[in-house]
């Protein structure tokens, strides 16, 4: 850093001189280049700087013991937030104004002390202006004084933890049902998984279960389901935590993120869990206040001063842009939310708690170890109409083999997943070459008991025989009389109709209507078309 003669570049000599008086030395020079260099001499005695250091105001002392933490400088947007602005005036308002002897902000009071300079230094994200010590001053200052409490936030209070939501593996349960979804080429039906679907499909991007274009890695998948549940779930924390592809921000829903700008989401990670990492593990903290926190003492984890202005962010429910330091809280202030009641919590690092029923999450604690789940192999219930009820810690390849091939039914259990054996998914199985005993041998395996021997007929049967039932919707055209039929049956309209249910009744194609009714209206018959009517 610059050393204090350096620092003092710039000022004219009413400047030096207001200086010389508040360290209360003679200022024998006239000439601003040679009272810089006298100013800078008198004022590099360690005694006098030590008398100066205890004369301070207390907030004064404070902000200096700031910069002193770090390492003699800090980025002087934060600096200003925390300890206030430091007035650009001219030679003649400051002389009028004397601002010296008025200082409206800790950091003013330093600055008309020789104790604040401000200057550009290089970082490896580029030119980045700080408020410094300057470096021949530094040596010469106490120790800082000791912060009283190191620990970010503050202790949640029992109130706000009334309401527990310990971590769970369940986002093991739901790549699995992300994955089948995925290689069976359907939709995912709503809510059937508990987490952000941008979240999981990136984080089994990074983990390369999926591929840049979204098909499902074959033989990686195969190695993440036979993993035990703690490994499975540990893999994919590593991941999380080293990816520089899941980019969080941008996936936040009430917030849009446009222009050429980026963010580093790994550095953003990087801090939340370094400072969760210095609270204590299993014990209840206040959210907001840790936000509160980290806004008051470390705002800048994510962006740089001119980057507050420069991030193009709006606020995706009515278009806002949040732009300026002003909108800290829409921005990095639900982004640490966002961390920690989302991917930390899904992930098994955290449990949270709300302070009323079903309410916004008020407290967390950093656990101590990943929540311990085994999987419980034979729990799934076969019925005789061929429904398979999969408990959420049934052996995970086992559940994925079914949901790629079956007929998903709605859940009537948050720990269950239902699923119905058709003729449609032994089809799809056999162009997988996984026949009818596959799926009874696979049943057998992982059922709570007995399969119905109703089922594993019909699984017989089909196979022998292929479906032999099928519900079909279809229309019916009614006849006053059978000659009318077989007059039909020789019109040009004739190749739309279908089966004949009796003498006088026969199915036909729905999008034939029109033209049968033209056929017997050619006939002379009149006829109406009742489909619509309830």
């Amino acid at each position: 850093m610059p050393s204090l003669e350096q620092s003092l570049h710039g000022y004219d000599i009413g400047h030096l001189r207001i200086l010389a008086e508040r360290w209360g030395v003679e200022l024998a020079a006239t000439e601003t280049d040679a009272a810089r260099k006298e100013l800078a001499e008198s004022l590099l005695d360690k005694s006098l700087v030590r008398e100066m250091y205890d004369a301070l105001p207390e907030e004064a002392r404070a902000a200096l013991d700031a910069l002193l933490r770090g390492k003699g400088r800090l980025p002087w947007a934060f600096f200003t937030r925390r300890f206030g602005e430091v007035r650009e005036m001219g030679a003649g308002r400051r002389d009028r104004e004397a601002p010296h002897l008025n200082p409206v902000s800790a950091a003013e009071t330093l600055f008309y002390r020789a104790f604040l300079a401000r200057a550009f230094f290089d970082t490896p994200d580029g030119p980045q202006e700080f408020a410094y010590i300057p470096d021949d001053i530094l040596p010469l200052l106490p120790p800082p004084q000791p912060l009283t409490n190191t620990i970010p936030g503050r202790p949640a209070r029992p109130e706000e933890y009334e309401y527990p939501l310990p971590a769970n593996g369940r986002i093991l349960d739901d790549a699995t049902t992300f994955l089948a979804a995925r290689r069976a080429g359907r939709d995912l039906p709503p809510d059937s998984i508990s987490v952000s679907t941008k979240f999981l499909e990136s984080l089994l991007r990074a983990a390369e279960l999926i591929s840049e274009t979204g098909e499902v890695l074959r033989e990686n998948v195969k190695d993440f389901l036979t993993k035990p549940r703690r490994e499975a779930l540990e893999t994919l924390v590593e991941i999380w935590d080293k990816s520089e592809t899941i980019n969080e921000l941008r996936q936040m829903p009430h917030l849009r993120c446009e222009g050429a700008w980026s963010n580093d989401p790994l550095a953003a990670r990087r801090f939340i869990r370094e400072t969760l990492a210095a609270l204590p593990k299993g014990k209840w903290q206040n959210l907001n206040a840790l936000i509160n926190d980290i806004h008051d003492n470390n705002p800048d984890f994510q962006r740089t001063a001119g980057e507050y202005d420069s991030w193009f962010i709006r606020r995706a429910e009515d278009d806002a842009l949040l732009r300026g330091f002003e909108h800290w809280e829409e921005v990095e202030g639900a982004l640490l939310r966002y961390l920690i009641t989302g991917p930390m919590y899904w992930l098994g690092l955290v449990d949270l708690a709300s302070a009323e029923e079903d309410g916004e999450s008020t407290a967390f604690r950093v656990r101590e170890a990943l929540p311990e789940e085994e999987e419980m192999p034979k729990r799934a219930r076969v019925s005789s109409q061929a429904e398979i009820t999969i408990p959420r810690l049934a052996p995970r390849a086992f559940r994925y083999q079914i949901a790629r091939f079956c007929e998903w039914l709605p859940r009537r259990e948050a720990d269950a997943y239902r699923y119905r054996l058709t003729p449609a998914a032994l089809a799809r199985g056999r162009e997988e070459n996984l026949e009818p005993h596959h799926f009874l041998a696979l049943l057998k395996k992982h059922a709570a008991g007995e399969i119905p021997p109703s089922l594993s007929n019909a699984l017989t049967r089909w196979a022998l025989n292929g479906t032999e039932a099928r519900a079909e919707s279809h229309t019916l055209l009614r006849l006053r009389s059978p000659e009318i039929l077989e007059m039909l049956r020789r019109s040009k309209a004739g190749r739309f109709l279908g089966e004949e249910i009796s003498p006088t009744d026969v199915v036909i194609r729905k999008h034939a209507i029109p033209q049968i009714l033209a056929a017997l209206a050619e006939m002379g018959i009149l006829g109406e078309d009742k489909t619509e009517e309830k």
